[in-house]
């Protein structure tokens, strides 16, 4: 029996959401394979990046359920609590 996923990307490179048709019980990794994400942003490996349905951090032998949406996450370009010092410190010095 077939089940019904989304697969969500965003990144520079655009933003996706993909529909995708897989056998129940199939995979976070098989749903990627089917959508052919890899294909339009190369950059995405399906063992290297995180992942996560509907928010939740997921891993990629998570098996799905219909309906759900995958989603591939990026990694952060830099460390949030650093970036917000360099911004305070950047603040302090203009005012």
């Amino acid at each position: 029996m077939k089940i019904s996923v989304e697969v969500a990307y965003a990144g520079p490179e655009g933003q996706w959401l993909l529909p995708v048709q897989i056998e129940q019980g199939a995979s976070v990794a098989e749903a990627i394979r089917a959508s052919g994400i890899e294909a339009l942003v190369p950059a995405i490996a399906v063992g290297g990046m995180k992942v996560g349905i509907f928010s939740r951090v997921a891993t990629p032998e998570t098996p799905l359920a219909n309906g759900d949406r995958v989603e591939i996450y990026r990694g952060l370009v830099a460390d949030p609590k650093e970036a917000r010092r360099q911004r305070a410190a950047r603040d302090r010095k203009l005012r």
